[in-house]
Order: C-alpha cells, then sequence, then structure tokens
C-alpha cells in the first residue's frame, strides 16, 4: 500500500489571485455613501429643529420680535432703540457681609436718544427739571409702558466699560462704530 502524505488544515484554502473573492463587503462605496446621506440628512433636520424662530413672547429670537414688542414701537424705532428691560431689587447685608438679588422681571422698553428728549416733554411725562438732571449727567431717558397711558420713565446711563463681546469676534471688524449706537 502506497502511503498519502499527510494533510495539514492548519488554515482554509486561499482563493487564488485572479478569482473574484465569494464574500461579500459590506464596507463598499454605496454604504458608504447611504450612511453619509443619512448623516448629513440627520444634521440637517436636528438644526432645522433647534433654529426655528418662533415669534412667540417665550422665544425672543431677533431684534424685529423686540422692536414689535417696544412700548409705542414706531416712535421707539424712529426715536431711539426698543430694549429689554430686567427691573431686579439688590439687598446688602454687612453683618454678615452678604448680597441677595430678586428674581428678575423682563418687559419690553425703549431708550430715547438725547435729542428726543422733547417728545416726552411735549406729552408733559417730564419736568424741565427732571431734563436738566439728566443732561447733566450725559444721560438719556428710558421707558417702559405706553407713553399714553402711565409709562414708568427714568434716566438711565449707558454703560460701555464691558463691551459687546459678540463683536470681539476673530474676523469681525470690532472698530466701526454705527451713529445709532450713540445715544
Amino acid at each position: 500500500m502506497a502511503r498519502r502524505p499527510p494533510r495539514y488544515y492548519d488554515s482554509p484554502p486561499q482563493p487564488s489571485r485572479n478569482q473574484p473573492s465569494t464574500g461579500k463587503n459590506w464596507l463598499n462605496y454605496t454604504s458608504i455613501a447611504i450612511f453619509g446621506g443619512i448623516f448629513v440628512l440627520g444634521v440637517g433636520v436636528g438644526i432645522g429643529f433647534s433654529s426655528t424662530a418662533s415669534f412667540t413672547p417665550e422665544n425672543v429670537a431677533s431684534r424685529e420680535v423686540i422692536d414689535r414688542s417696544a412700548p409705542n414701537a414706531e416712535l421707539c424705532v424712529q426715536y431711539g432703540a426698543s430694549a429689554m428691560v430686567a427691573d431686579m431689587r439688590i439687598f446688602l447685608s454687612l453683618n454678615p457681609f452678604s448680597v441677595y438679588v430678586t428674581q428678575p422681571t423682563m418687559r419690553p422698553g425703549c431708550v430715547l436718544r438725547r435729542n428726543n428728549w422733547a417728545i416726552l416733554e411735549q406729552k408733559g411725562l417730564v419736568s424741565p427739571d427732571q431734563v436738566r438732571d439728566c443732561k447733566n449727567r450725559m444721560n438719556t431717558f428710558g421707558f417702559t409702558g405706553v407713553l399714553e397711558g402711565s409709562p414708568r420713565i427714568d434716566c438711565v446711563y449707558q454703560n460701555d466699560a464691558a463691551g459687546n463681546l459678540f463683536l470681539n469676534q476673530p474676523g469681525t471688524n470690532s472698530n466701526t462704530k454705527r451713529e445709532s449706537d450713540s445715544f
């Protein structure tokens, strides 16, 4: 009897290089394109849902919403600037030293330019003494509530100490100052 050579089954037989592979490669170009399309569609839908601007009072997302909500909106836009007013009180105790702040209330308001104070004087809403005191301190007037009703008018100070940090972004020209920024 002739002896057969021993068989070694350590590794499976390899297909020859000239024959195509019989197994399917799940990561081919078509599946990569499908997964990429799903990813882009998901990102687009997510951005669409998160950045929709609803113009309700609960979501103040633009300057136009603030302008429409201001008291005497047409007058405010023409002679000043609409504003969001935060009313709050601060309590300071000295022994022990502590600072307490109330919950602020937000309401629409308006800040008039200095050269438009005559509107308030003509309507009898501020006295000449109030105008003189506010002018001496280089301030301007701001108000909440409609002027025909009973508005709350205050002499307000424009504080530019902190600056607008949104303008200090790389690539923006933060040196330009518009005329409407100065009250």
